[in-house]
């Protein structure tokens, strides 16, 4: 969330706490009783923000996290299909040549894990 953003949030909960005010003022309670009662709205509000908020973030669905998982999964298709691309342009000779080193490569690689 931005700067902006948060300023943003601000005015509003600024703006409906003037709004519960005046709103329970002409409802007929007093200027103490209306006080209490707009924070206390107020509060609740907040604090369910705040355990959305929590929920958000320990179940993983926030959304720089989401974001970040859409780039991943779309960078990981992309290059999949550019390499998969790349390796049908290549002449059939090259194409053996290459599968037969990483062939080559991967009994080495999986040997020291083998005891």
């Amino acid at each position: 969330m931005t700067r902006a953003k948060v300023i943003q949030l601000g005015f509003l909960v600024l703006i409906l706490g003037g709004i519960a005010y005046s709103v329970l003022r002409f409802a007929g309670l007093d200027s103490i009783s209306a006080g209490i009662a707009a924070q206390s709205l107020l509060v609740v509000v907040v604090v369910a923000w705040t355990g959305s908020y929590l929920l958000r973030v320990v179940s993983g669905n926030m959304t720089f996290m989401q974001q970040r998982r859409r780039y991943q999964q779309a960078y990981e298709n992309l290059s999949a299909a550019e390499l998969q691309t790349r390796f049908d342009a290549l002449p059939d000779a090259e194409k053996v040549s290459l599968l037969k080193d990483i062939e080559d490569e991967n009994p080495k690689q999986q040997a020291p894990s083998d005891p």
